[in-house]
């Protein structure tokens, strides 16, 4: 009975090794069926079947436990992936289809800096640039911007915008353009496009007034600052 004792713990032994890692089982059954198999050996060498706590039981509910968790982590992941909406089910580009979405109050504002140097802002801040008043030609070329928006961006929507608002501000301690751009609109679709490309014209055309002084001149920090309305809701960068 001893020999048999040690035959059957070792059994066990060889048995178990591979649920460290379970997917040495090709299946859920393979591992059922090994401890079916180790069960009935279990009653032949000790005379009485297992408790229903011990051996099957324990590996039952946690191969269930396992299983029930790797299914709830991939559920999981996939609803919280984020979705490319402009990509259709083959991987081509696609107009996304807002008809069935509710008109609500959209805003959005972004920023962008254009790093002048010393000499191009001085040029500036003096209104002394050969092509004109630098500030206001770009902040009307970043509202005129705003709404040219969907012929220059191929999948944006043409949105009727409420409002474009476009700052710049000199800041002399950076010798650099702060621009600041701000949509609105009552519509089925986001303003954030429509900010950020007021802001990006908008430095764009200060480059070009001052390119002559400077081709040192550095467009930087598109981004978008805030977003509000909608069905993903209110959006802060700073919070």
């Amino acid at each position: 009975m001893h020999a048999q004792k040690v035959m059957f713990l070792r059994r066990v032994a060889s048995k178990l090794t591979p649920l460290q890692g379970s997917r040495f089982f090709s299946s859920s059954n393979d591992l059922f069926k090994s401890i079916q198999e180790l069960n009935q050996e279990m009653e032949s060498v000790f005379g009485e079947p297992p408790a229903s706590s011990g051996l099957g039981g324990s590996l039952d509910t946690q191969t269930m436990s396992q299983e029930s968790h790797v299914v709830t982590n991939d559920v999981t992941q996939k609803e919280s992936f984020p979705v490319l909406t402009h990509i259709g089910s083959k991987g081509e580009a696609q107009m996304v289809d807002v008809s069935s979405k509710e008109i609500t109050k959209r805003i959005a504002s972004a920023s962008c800096k254009v790093l002048l140097g010393q000499k191009v802002f001085d040029l500036v801040s003096a209104n002394q640039m050969e092509k004109g008043d630098v500030l206001a030609v770009a902040k009307i070329a970043g509202i005129c911007g705003a709404k040219q928006t969907s012929n220059l961006i191929p999948l944006c929507h043409n949105i009727n915008l409420s409002n474009v608002h476009v700052d710049l501000t000199l800041n002399p301690r950076e010798f650099s353009v702060e621009i600041v751009g701000k949509a609105v609109c009552s519509g089925k679709t986001g303003v954030e496009m429509e900010a950020l490309t007021a802001v990006t014209i908008a430095g764009l055309t200060v480059y070009d007034m001052c390119k002559a002084a400077s081709k040192d001149i550095l467009v930087t920090d598109v981004r978008l600052e805030h977003k509000t309305g909608g069905k993903s809701g209110d959006w802060y960068r700073n919070k």
